[in-house]
């Protein structure tokens, strides 16, 4: 009876060494930054809530009932998220304070998906200079694809440039010779449409452009730009603008009686946000490209991954609109960045979340068929795939092949 006490204490023994050389093995290959510890992952995040941009606002209340769902679900590695999203009203110099907030008083592993090309221009070298991952930025410019000179910033949706190559190449193929006329915000998010327009046209685009007008984020309207553009008389129109802007330059040309052929910025599709304020009689035949699912277009009534997005939107975002694609897009970018976390493991420093951002490989069931997420340490741009599509009715058509709007291609 004796020897067998002694021997089971032994064991117990053992065990709890065993246990102890374990524990300090694991808390050994548990490395952490400021705003990850062993229950938690502080997370930034900067969102137009208020001011000229508002209408994006619900891509912030997206991610934040997608973090709580996933909080719900016994979180990231064990980790649950603490989803830390400020108002900047699309203002750049509070774009910045809310950044050095996030970063000195809130303490976060990294922001992710600020939004806006002139907020994230604002905060891109103090993010560079403090090494904090400003991740998955949501808007398209082509300079958060530049790992040399910012390995601390990654894009996501495909740039600004890709989409406007397609419509380039799009208009020579469709359109040989016709005149356009280009109304483009005048901050780096136009004038990266631009460019990428006037590679798409390569050397016709001095012939085929015969007017070019922009306006400011802080104008109430863009009616004077766009009886301006009228005046010119092109055959075609680029309506280069945020959803307030492309709404009113859509509905002013049904005043005005115009019937050019319209193409609109992926970032202005949303249906519920742009093309119903806009009106349906003045949206038909309009041109875009897309690289999401719309959630109002029937034939992914029943796909499995939009079901899925539905079931999330009912139950953690009951208030949210359905029909607006821009939830879709944060529940999209929101899962991009679950991955990366996932990828982390136990290694939640800051120079690992860039290196498992910059190694992804897989898909996202709200992309369109074809699309995938891909980076690697010189490509900071995870999506370069879009299709063409058309407004008939009260939704977007699909139409023609998943094209690449790489450079090269």
């Amino acid at each position: 009876m004796r020897h067998s006490v002694l021997s089971h204490a032994k064991s117990l023994g053992l065990a709890g060494l065993l246990a102890v050389a374990l524990a300090c093995t694991a808390s050994a290959q548990k490395k952490y930054d400021p705003g990850a510890t062993d229950t938690e992952i502080k997370i930034g995040n900067i969102m137009p809530y208020s001011g000229p941009a508002s209408a994006y606002a619900t891509i912030g209340k997206t991610e934040d009932a997608y973090f709580k769902k996933i909080n719900a679900e016994g979180g990231i590695n064990g980790r649950k998220i603490d989803f830390i999203s400020y108002d900047d009203g699309y203002s750049p110099p509070k774009a910045v304070e809310q950044a050095r907030k996030l970063v000195e008083d809130d303490e976060v592993l990294l922001i992710f998906n600020p939004l806006g090309t002139p907020s994230n221009s604002a905060i891109q070298k103090y993010m560079n200079a403090k090494k904090v991952p400003q991740l998955f930025v949501s808007t398209g410019a082509a300079k958060w694809d530049d790992p040399k000179n910012f390995p601390w910033t990654m894009g996501w949706q495909p740039s600004y440039q890709v989409e406007a190559r397609i419509y380039g190449k799009y208009i020579l193929q469709n359109h040989p010779g016709k005149t356009i006329g280009v109304l483009y915000q005048n901050d780096d998010f136009g004038k990266d449409y631009v460019i990428g327009l006037r590679e798409g046209l390569g050397d016709q685009a001095d012939k085929l452009i015969v007017i070019e007008t922009s306006y400011e984020t802080s104008a109430p309207t863009v009616d004077s730009q766009m009886v301006q553009i009228r005046g010119a008389n092109p055959d075609i129109f680029l309506n280069i603008a945020t959803p307030k802007f492309a709404a009113q330059a859509i509905k002013k040309i049904g005043e005005l009686a115009w019937h050019p052929v319209q193409f609109l910025t992926n970032v202005s599709v949303s249906v519920g946000g742009v093309m119903k304020p806009a009106g349906y009689e003045n949206d038909q035949g309009i041109l875009s490209a897309a690289y999401l699912k719309d959630p109002k277009d029937p034939q992914w009534k029943n796909d499995p991954a939009m079901n899925e997005w539905r079931a999330f939107m009912t139950k953690w975002y009951p208030e949210g609109d359905q029909e607006d694609a821009s939830t879709v897009f944060g529940y999209g970018v929101a899962k991009g960045l679950e991955q990366v976390l996932r990828q982390c493991g136990d290694d939640l420093t800051r120079e690992n979340v860039m290196k498992q951002a910059a190694n992804l490989n897989f898909t996202i069931g709200i992309y369109l068929p074809g699309t995938r997420i891909k980076t690697g340490p010189t490509d900071f741009a995870p999506l370069e795939q879009l299709q063409m599509m058309k407004f008939e009715g009260e939704n977007w058509k699909l139409f023609g092949p998943i094209m690449s709007g790489e450079k090269n291609s």
